[in-house]
């Protein structure tokens, strides 16, 4: 879990593991002091609901890694090319509408991972997720194997599968930084099976990926090449039983939607008298001083559990409804906020060339100047996903966000300048969709007044007032996009 960034930065990186996003007020504190001591200082939530160390010096790494060890939190097995943070609904054990509480098959997934030496060394990285059915998306269909809960029909049901039992439902292959979703294989699985199916598809993976080519050393590849009905029958040669396949229509999923603003602000828990609140963070990035204060917060007002999000923030859940207007002062006064602009909320960035050596640009700075530049010119009234990714791996999945934006370098007379490709109409869930590109070579300080422009077009033009920006784009030819759109590097734009 600890690399050096060089060029990026003369220093390394750590990443960690917190199944499920799940974390607490004490490994809050114990890191705060670990970032001051021998990092830079800060911690960055990622997006699969995990923290990142960076400006670890050579000479502090085994006094970082024995640190984490003492806190009892896990780095091994946590990049290079193995499987990512497992992750798993944000609001699990809490959420008013969950099918199922994920947080202990998330937990038993990454305790075999760990303890499976031929779970690690794969062709490339791999991502898992569950998804219980709560009110904030984990992007399971964005992972090379999503756990999708979900209930069998009343009409369909049987002995064998009741209507009152949860069931996942397998999804495989997601990959949307190359412009793939994960599919459904028509595999319906009880939740103790999720674990054996899971190691049995990584294994297959492992034998059959492609090492020559990191291009397409995905999962996704295999199932192009093989289709699904040979890799589930490779599959289960390593199962005790053949797998249950179940049409998709005779199950069911969520009784309500995804709340997009579920992530930010406060929202009531099932348990009465609770709630839990999302805290925005910018661009993902926490200051030790300000991880002390959520702690404090944490152990003072709720329990002390404290829970990471696939949307660069993190839940301070268990609170009780009357102390919130007294939480609410106490998270401003660490700098920070319980509410966002639509804007802010579904703002996201990867680490960006300041700390990964694959970046084209300053990813997190530049998010920051366009949430600026936004909330002083523009007032959305609909969820806005805005996603900066730094270079082709999409970190920031900037094929699912509402805007996506992937840096890219433009010649500017003899000089290459930080830019961006854009793209429009991405989405996730019931608005699965891969966004499509309306802009190329944006200068990165043109990026906000074209974002601006964007913006204005849509609520100019769009059907009705709730119509989301995503659906106004997707309803839209790619030229009409443009000529609405204006780019940002045009004389046109320059002159305006």
């Amino acid at each position: 879990g600890l690399f050096y960034v060089a060029p990026a930065q003369d220093s390394f990186m750590c990443r960690l593991r917190f199944p499920a996003g799940l974390t607490n007020s004490h490994q809050f504190r114990g890191l705060a002091t670990l970032a001051e001591q021998l990092g830079n200082g800060f911690c960055d939530v990622t997006t699969r609901s995990n923290l990142q160390f960076r400006g670890i010096g050579a000479k502090n790494s085994i006094d970082l890694l024995t640190g984490l060890a003492d806190l009892g939190i896990i780095h091994r097995g946590s990049g290079a090319d193995n499987i990512r943070n497992v992750t798993a609904s944000p609001t699990a054990g809490f959420d008013p509408q969950e099918l199922i509480d994920t947080r202990p098959l998330a937990r038993q997934m990454h305790h075999y991972i760990l303890n499976h030496r031929d779970m690690y060394g794969l062709p490339r990285k791999f991502n898992i997720s569950f998804d219980g059915g709560g009110s904030i998306s984990t992007l399971e269909d964005t992972n090379d194997i999503g756990f999708v809960a979900v209930k069998i029909r009343p009409e369909k049901a049987s002995d064998a599968l009741p209507a009152d039992e949860v069931f996942f439902r397998l999804q495989l292959g997601g990959i949307t930084g190359h412009k793939d979703f994960a599919r459904d294989c028509g595999v319906l699985l009880k939740a103790d099976e999720c674990i054996p199916v899971a190691a049995a598809i990584v294994r297959v993976f492992l034998e059959n990926g492609d090492r020559t080519d990191r291009k397409k050393a995905r999962l996704k590849y295999v199932l192009d090449a093989w289709g699904l009905e040979k890799y589930l029958a490779e599959v289960e040669k390593y199962l005790p039983a053949k797998l249950r396949h179940v049409a998709l229509e005779d199950c069911q999923k969520r009784a309500a939607g995804v709340d997009r603003m579920g992530h930010v602000g406060f929202h009531p828990q099932k348990q009465e008298g609770k709630v839990y609140a999302g805290i925005v963070l910018p661009v993902g990035r926490m200051s030790a001083a300000q991880m002390r204060g959520l702690a404090a917060i944490a152990e003072r007002f709720g329990s002390g559990d404290i829970r990471l999000t696939v949307w660069q923030n993190l839940l301070i859940p268990d609170l009780h409804a009357a102390d919130i207007e007294t939480i609410k002062a106490e998270i401003e006064k660490l700098g920070l906020h319980w509410s966002a602009t639509q804007v802010r909320a579904g703002l996201v960035a990867c680490t960006g060339n300041a700390g990964c050596k694959f970046a084209a640009s300053n990813t997190k700075a530049h998010a920051l100047l366009i949430a600026n530049h936004l909330d002083a010119t523009v007032t959305m009234d609909q969820p806005l996903n805005i996603h900066l990714t730094g270079c082709h791996h999409s970190c920031a999945q900037h094929y699912i966000g509402d805007i996506g934006l992937i840096a890219t370098k433009v010649a500017v007379g003899e000089e290459m300048i930080e830019g961006y490709h854009i793209c429009v109409g991405g989405g996730y869930g019931p608005r699965q969709q891969i966004g499509r590109e309306v802009h190329r070579d944006v200068l990165a300080a043109d990026a906000p007044a074209a974002l601006e422009r964007m913006i204005r077009a849509y609520l100019q033009h769009r059907a009705e007032k709730d119509e989301a920006f995503g659906d106004f784009c997707r309803r839209q030819t790619v030229e009409a996009l443009q000529a609405l759109f204006c780019p940002a590097n045009s004389e046109e734009a320059r002159a305006a």
